[in-house]
């Protein structure tokens, strides 16, 4: 018999899933109520995805009860939880990318007419219902999904699950690749959802999301429980010392003391590249972390894949050490005499092979530095590898495992690994640290550190206004594929950063008051 008289729409109640001799979870509990947004924090492995899989009917658990309202139930597959109100948001998207926005979302239930036939007509107004009600109203319901941005297909994920109709909606760092604008409207959302009645779970790395968001807090360590209370009641970093489990110190580490060679390393001079790149203009120097800043999709990513070889067309000038460059393909821009590594936004399309062995995604770039004759020296990739595992603190059961098996945090560090293998002494990272949690981007932030401390020059972009100032000597702010602004020093701040990336003239920052009296809106 249901108990209705429960205060809980979710209670989950000794729940215990292990992998072989790995324990991802044991005799763990989890409850929330209707009309809440429900946090659930901890480092990447700490349980917290093993949690929403068992919810969401993606694997089955070893022992354990789950209660909705009231009823034990039991998902053999994501349909059955589906069926029953979970409709879970995955940190790697699940479209298809040669189908269109409204196959996708449409593709669990879609729409039938008398003669047992798809309605395509209705399957395209439930997507353009579905896109509204996240604050997707300008995304196509007709355009594939391969076309758009990956902030736009994140937020067709969003709508996907909606349109399901969820009471239990979990949503797994599904703003990590969104813009700013497009974070503003999910956080709308989600707000009026949880008015209306709906139990959200929330799971995010950015202790600021969750201090705007969540009215009750979960944390768990090491497959285990740790405490639940509400929001507000305890400090950041009493909440990451509970995630951690030991005392939590500064997030970023003292900048590099090394002095900064006064040679440039990379000098780009007018790079320009279907409008999207306009007349670029930059120096860096060993030893720098340099910053790109400004509002996404601004032509960041496109600076760097320039940089990077992979832009086809593009004008204008490169040197590297003094001497003039041609960077027609990635492997030009890797090669010994140039030596640009790009560690890119997608780590899962863009940066790994997910199927194959953590040996094999780390020794892909550089598999010719440790070959002769073309015949791979195992003993060289060898020690190689063991070096990076090390370095990086790798955390796998094993290096010929499946990459894809491993938790977010450590996949990204095998990427970054690849690329150090190569011994790049000029570094591209684009948003490294998304998704991940707070202990291994401390660990990034003094690889950083390091590597400009060794010599290395820096290209950092970040969608963390923290994590440019925490981080880089001095930030680039990028507006409408130009350089509009460089920022260091005291100048190096939030508010010049926001305003530099709104374009603003100086003044307009500087002078707030006057501005408001002269009419002038930020």
């Amino acid at each position: 018999m249901s108990e209705s008289n429960s205060p809980y729409l979710l209670s989950m109640s000794g729940i215990t899933k292990r992998y072989g001799g790995v324990r991802a979870l044991e005799d763990v509990s989890f409850d929330t109520k209707r009309g809440s947004i429900h946090a659930l924090l901890g480092e990447n492995g700490a349980g917290k995805s093993t949690l929403i899989k068992i919810l969401s009917g993606v694997v089955q658990p070893d022992s354990g009860t789950i209660k909705i309202d009231g009823d034990v139930v039991n998902f053999a597959n994501p349909q059955e939880a589906n069926d029953l109100g979970v409709s879970c948001i995955f940190q790697e998207l699940s479209l298809l990318p040669d189908l269109t926005v409204a196959d996708n979302i449409g593709i669990t239930r879609p729409p039938h007419n008398k003669l047992g036939l798809i309605d395509y007509r209705a399957q395209r107004q439930i997507a353009e219902e579905a896109l509204a009600r996240v604050g997707g109203e300008n995304i196509d319901p007709m355009a594939t999904v391969s076309s758009l941005s990956l902030s736009r297909r994140q937020m067709v994920e969003i709508a996907k699950a909606l349109a399901r109709n969820p009471k239990i909606l979990i949503l797994d760092e599904a703003t990590s690749a969104l813009t700013a604008a497009d974070v503003e409207k999910v956080f709308s959302m989600l707000h009026r959802l949880r008015d209306e009645g709906m139990a959200i779970i929330y799971i995010s790395h950015r202790m600021p999301e969750i201090a705007e968001l969540a009215d009750t807090c979960t944390v768990y360590r090491n497959g285990s429980k740790v405490e639940t209370f509400a929001n507000g009641t305890k400090s950041d970093s009493a909440v990451v010392e509970m995630m951690i489990g030991r005392e939590y110190s500064s997030v970023y580490p003292a900048k590099s003391t090394s002095s900064v060679a006064s040679e440039p390393i990379l000098e780009v001079e007018n790079l320009s590249w279907n409008n999207e790149l306009n007349n670029i203009n930059l120096e860096m120097r060993p030893g720098e972390i340099v910053g790109l800043g400004g509002l996404d999709g601004q032509g960041q990513r496109q600076l760097q894949l320039g940089l990077f070889g992979t832009l086809i067309g593009s004008t204008g000038s490169v040197k590297v050490n003094g001497t003039a460059v041609k960077l027609n393909s990635p492997k030009m821009a890797k090669s010994d005499d140039i030596g640009i590594a790009l560690v890119p936004e997608d780590r899962k399309y863009e940066g790994l092979m997910l199927s194959m062995t953590v040996r094999e995604n780390l020794s892909f770039a550089a598999v010719e530095k440790m070959s002769r004759l073309g015949i791979v020296d195992s003993h060289a990739e060898e020690e190689a590898i063991d070096e990076m595992v090390k370095l990086l603190k790798i955390k796998a059961d094993g290096i010929d495992g499946p990459v894809g098996a491993l938790s977010g945090g450590n996949q990204q560090k095998v990427v970054i690994g690849k690329w150090l293998m190569t011994k790049p002494r000029i570094i591209l990272l684009n948003d490294p640290t998304r998704g991940i949690d707070v202990g291994t981007k401390q660990e990034i932030y003094q690889l950083l550190q390091k590597l400009a401390a060794q010599g290395c020059a820096i290209l950092l972009y970040s969608t963390d206004y923290d994590e440019l100032i925490g981080c880089c000597d001095r930030v680039l702010v990028m507006y409408d594929g130009r350089i509009v602004r460089t920022l260091a020093g005291d100048d190096l701040n939030e508010t010049n950063l926001v305003s530099a990336a709104l374009n603003l003239p100086d003044q307009v920052a500087a002078q707030p008051e006057q501005n408001k009296k002269q009419g002038v809106s930020s």
